[in-house]
C-alpha cells in the first residue's frame, strides 16, 4: 500500500508538472501574460522617453535663446535677410546682420564654456578660444570667396588688436575696479610665451610688406606670395608645436596661479555647473554655427554698399565694427573671470585669441586662398602692419610684470580709442579692388 501510494503521488506530482508545462491552456495563460507586460512597459517607456526629450528639448531652447534679454537681437537675423530679399538697402542689411550675429557669438561662447565642463580647463580653454574666433574665420572664408582680399585681411587684424586692447583691457579695468584692494596676479611665463608668438606673427606680415614697399623683391609681384606662402605653413607648424606643449607640459595653464585659493577656488567651481549636456553643448555649437555662417555671407556682401550708404571707411568697418561682433563672446567671458580673480583663464582667452588668429587663422586663409587661387598674402600694408607692431609691443609691455590693475586695463582700452580714430580716417585704395573681373 505504501509503494502503491508514493508511485501514485509521484505520479500526481509529475503529471501536475507536466500540466502545468504543456498544458494548452496553461500555455496559453504564460503566453499572453508574456506578451502583454512587455507591451505595457515598451509603451510607458516610449512615452516616458517621449516626453523626457520633449521636455529636454524645451528646457535646452529657454535656456539658450530666453535667459538672456540680449537674445531678443536674434530676431535681427531674420529681419536682415528679408530686407535683402524685398529691398536693396544694404546699410540696413549690413546693420542687422550686425546686430543678428552679437547674440549668436555671445551664445556660441557661452555652449563652448558648457562644453569646457566636461573636457577640463585646457582643452576647454583651447575650445573657448576656437569657436570663439569661428565668427571671424566664417566672415573670412565667405570674403576670401568673394575676392575680397583687404576685407579678410582687415578683419583679421582688427579681432588681434580688439582682443589685446579691448578685451584684456576691460578684463584688467573691470577685475581691477572689483578688486582695488590688490594688485591681480596672472602666470607670467605663459604671458610671455604667447607674447614671444605674437611677436613671430609681426615678423611674418612685417618682411613681406617691407620687401613689397622697398621694391627689393627678386621678382616683384611673386616673390612677396611665395614668401607668405612658405611663412604661413612655417607660422601653422609653429601653431601645431604650441598646441602640442600646452597639452603636454602645461596642465595648469588655465588655472589660478594661487596655489594658496585652491581651496576657495574648488568651492566656487563645485557651485557651477553645467546648465546642459554634453551632447546638447555639441548640438547648440553646430547650430548657432551654420547660423553664424548664413548671416556672415549676407554681412559680407553688404560691406561696400553699407560703407558708401553710412559714409564710413570700408578699413573702418573690417578692422573695427566686425571684429567687435566677432569678440562678443571674448569680451563678455574674460570679463566675468577677471572679475571673479581668475585673471589666468581671462589671459587665456584674450591673449590666447590674439596668439590663435595670428599664428593660424592668417596663415589658414593664406593657404585656403592658395587652394582657391585667391592672391592672398601677408603682405597687410605699412599702416595696419605698424599698427599691429606697436600693439604687441605696448601688450608685452604691460604683461611683463606678471600683474594688473585698472589703470593698466584703462590705458590698453584708450590705445585702442586711438587705433579706432586712426582707422577711421584712413582710406585704403586697395579695399574694393580686389574683387576678381567676370570672364
Amino acid at each position: 500500500m505504501l509503494t502503491k501510494m508514493g508511485s501514485l503521488e509521484g505520479r500526481s506530482v509529475l503529471e501536475l508538472e507536466d500540466e502545468s508545462l504543456s498544458s494548452p491552456r496553461m500555455i496559453s495563460i504564460k503566453t499572453s501574460s508574456l506578451d502583454a507586460a512587455p507591451r505595457r512597459y515598451f509603451c510607458d517607456v516610449e512615452e516616458i522617453s517621449c516626453r523626457c526629450i520633449l521636455r529636454r528639448a524645451f528646457n535646452s531652447i529657454r535656456i539658450v535663446l530666453l535667459s538672456d534679454k540680449l537674445n531678443i537681437l536674434v530676431l535681427c537675423g531674420p529681419l536682415a535677410i528679408l530686407v535683402d530679399k524685398l529691398t536693396s538697402h544694404h546699410g540696413w542689411v549690413f546693420l542687422l546682420s550686425l546686430l543678428g550675429i552679437i547674440p549668436l557669438a555671445e551664445r556660441l561662447g557661452w555652449a563652448t564654456e558648457q562644453l569646457a565642463f566636461f573636457t577640463g580647463p585646457t582643452v576647454g580653454g583651447l575650445l573657448n578660444a576656437t569657436f570663439g574666433n569661428a565668427t571671424e574665420l566664417i566672415i573670412s572664408m565667405y570674403a576670401l570667396r568673394s575676392g575680397m582680399i583687404r576685407v579678410v585681411q582687415q578683419s583679421l587684424l582688427g579681432s588681434i588688436l580688439s582682443n589685446m586692447l579691448l578685451v584684456l583691457g576691460c578684463a584688467f579695468f573691470g577685475g581691477g575696479i572689483v578688486h582695488s584692494n590688490k594688485e591681480q596676479v596672472f602666470d607670467k611665463a605663459n604671458a610671455v610665451m604667447n607674447s614671444g608668438l605674437l611677436l613671430m606673427a609681426v615678423m611674418g606680415l612685417l618682411f613681406p610688406a617691407v620687401l613689397h614697399f622697398t621694391r627689393t623683391e627678386l621678382h616683384f609681384g611673386k616673390s612677396e606670395l611665395a614668401l607668405s606662402r612658405f611663412s604661413s605653413c612655417v607660422m601653422l607648424a609653429a601653431y601645431g608645436a604650441y598646441l602640442f606643449f600646452q597639452l603636454t607640459s602645461q596642465k595648469n595653464m588655465y588655472s589660478p596661479i594661487n596655489e594658496g585659493e585652491s581651496q576657495d577656488d574648488s568651492n566656487s567651481d563645485d557651485e557651477e555647473a553645467p546648465q546642459i549636456s554634453k551632447w546638447e553643448s555639441i548640438s547648440w555649437l553646430s547650430i548657432l554655427t551654420v547660423w553664424i555662417s548664413v548671416l556672415s555671407e549676407y554681412l559680407v556682401n553688404a560691406i561696400e554698399g553699407a560703407s558708401v550708404a553710412m559714409n564710413i571707411p570700408v578699413a573702418f568697418i573690417s578692422v573695427i565694427l566686425l571684429p567687435i561682433v566677432g569678440n562678443a563672446a571674448e569680451h563678455a567671458g574674460a570679463v566675468m573671470f577677471a572679475v571673479k580673480d581668475k585673471l589666468d583663464i581671462s589671459l587665456g582667452v584674450a591673449i590666447g585669441s590674439s596668439t590663435q588668429i595670428s599664428m593660424f587663422g592668417i596663415p589658414f586663409c593664406v593657404v585656403v586662398g592658395w587652394i582657391m587661387g585667391r592672391p592672398m598674402d601677408l603682405n597687410f600694408q605699412l599702416f595696419e602692419t605698424a599698427t599691429l607692431f606697436m600693439t604687441v609691443l605696448v601688450v608685452a609691455f604691460m604683461l611683463q610684470e606678471g600683474t594688473s590693475n585698472y589703470f593698466k586695463g584703462l590705458m590698453l582700452l584708450l590705445c585702442y580709442l586711438i587705433v579706432a580714430a586712426s582707422f577711421f580716417v584712413h582710406i585704403d585704395p586697395k579695399s574694393i579692388q580686389d574683387k576678381p573681373k567676370k570672364t
